[in-house]
């Protein structure tokens, strides 16, 4: 069973199948070869899993990102954001990091952040005589950290496939993220020192005043989401949808960079790339519920059972596979493949849900800028009209700094685990 298994599913993805196509149709050929329900019960299936409250988070927080990438929230951020750090060495390449850090904290996107972000600051850094290496690389990695700092999309999936908080993931993702970003810069310090790169005029007082007080409506965006999820006033489906109106309205009525005619387009825009997500996760799903009706999970937790597995050694194994299966699938598919398989095996070795959450969250964030398949790496590839090579050379030691934040995380749960026991304890 497990040799067909491989078999499809390596068959079909090697003859270049989108993946939701992919897993529909294992699942379909596996129910049919092995399972008495008829094939009529897929699309059922299929419809009923995407009927679930918490999911329609996803295309609000899309909608929300498009209209902020459209809408020239970016530039103000960044605008804002070059105020304060330009004098220091490397300026441009901090605040690349720092506006990834609060772009997504409003759209939960690690590939709309880049797409943003480096849209504007890629060619500013290069004008400034910033290697184009380097520029690709800051802006590639840093986009990647918007999938851990709240809210994050990539958590909504698994707290949802693990039957747990969404908003106790959120918390355990603050600091992971601001740590990441500290790591960032720290290198981006260090390296342009070396270099001599950066170093600009400071801002004037009034040009700094100018710059906050424009970008003051997209620094709202955070606060209004955040703020309303963990005041209790709101869901978190209700915060993605106030967001994605809120998103709207500054678009459209305060930097007027959006019009009105567009309005339609732009949600379209936004609905096709979220019914994309929302097709995988549906056919992710059936291919979960044949993987759980074949035993698959089971018979793996009588394995570790067998072994005699320790946590710590699990989730090396884990960090391996994921960051294997993360250079050739993108991000929701691994989550959702895997995740019906391991769940199983983590709560049987006691392993905190929460903190297993974050493990991943690091693995799928290096899954973006791994090649072959790291689509901030394709994003960052695309807006500077330069080589994959040229930009995987640039995230590499960014990459390095994501290893060490992931074995970090993986062997101190408190890290993790901190906020959420103190502000939301179960």
């Amino acid at each position: 069973m497990i040799l067909i298994l491989v078999l499809v599913f390596g068959t079909l993805l090697t003859l270049g199948l989108p993946i939701a196509f992919t897993l529909g149709i294992t699942a379909m050929v596996m129910i049919g070869i092995y399972s008495p329900a008829p094939l009529m019960m897929l699309p059922e299936v299929m419809y009923n899993s995407l009927d679930t409250f918490p999911l329609m988070a996803i295309p609000f927080f899309v909608i929300a990102a498009t209209f902020m990438v459209r809408g020239g929230t970016s530039r103000y951020l960044i605008n804002a954001a070059d105020c304060y750090v330009r004098q220091a060495w490397g300026g441009l390449a901090i605040v690349s990091v720092v506006s990834c850090m609060i772009f997504g904290a409003i759209c939960g996107s690690s590939v709309a952040t880049a797409l943003a972000i480096g849209v504007i600051i890629i060619p500013a850094m290069m004008r400034f005589g910033y290697p184009r290496t380097f520029a690709m690389g800051v802006v590639g990695a840093a986009g990647t950290v918007a999938i851990m700092i709240p809210p994050s999309i990539a958590m909504i999936i698994y707290g949802i496939m693990a039957d747990e908080s969404i908003p106790r993931l959120f918390l355990a993702g603050v600091m992971p993220g601001i740590m990441q970003g500290g790591l960032y810069i720290a290198w981006i310090s260090y390296d342009s020192r070396r270099r001599k790169i950066g170093g600009a005029p400071k801002a004037s007082l009034d040009e700094t005043l100018s710059a906050t007080f424009k970008a003051v409506p997209a620094l709202s965006m955070p606060f209004i989401i955040l703020g309303g999820i963990y005041s209790g006033i709101v869901t978190v489906t209700e915060a993605a949808a106030l967001g994605a109106v809120v998103a709207v309205f500054i678009s459209l009525f305060i930097y007027r960079e959006v019009k009105l005619k567009q309005l339609i387009p732009i949600t379209a825009e936004a609905m096709k790339s979220a019914g994309m997500v929302m097709f995988i996760i549906s056919t992710a799903i059936v291919f979960g519920n044949w993987l759980t009706e074949a035993g698959i999970p089971a018979r793996l937790v009588e394995l570790a059972k067998e072994l005699r597995l320790t946590p710590y050694f699990f989730l090396f194994f884990v960090n391996i596979i994921l960051l294997i299966l993360g250079m050739f699938l993108e991000v929701v598919s691994v989550m959702l493949i895997t995740l019906p398989i391991i769940l199983p095996v983590v709560n049987m070795l006691g392993i905190d849900l929460i903190h297993f959450g974050i493990v991943m969250t690091v693995n799928m964030e290096l899954a973006l800028i791994t090649p072959p398949v790291g689509l901030n790496l394709y994003v960052i590839s695309g807006i500077s009209r330069a080589p994959l090579a040229e930009t995987i050379r640039g995230v590499f030691p960014f990459m390095i700094l994501s290893v060490f934040q992931l074995a970090l995380i993986t062997y101190w749960p408190a890290y993790t685990l901190f906020l959420p026991n103190l502000l939301m304890p179960r």
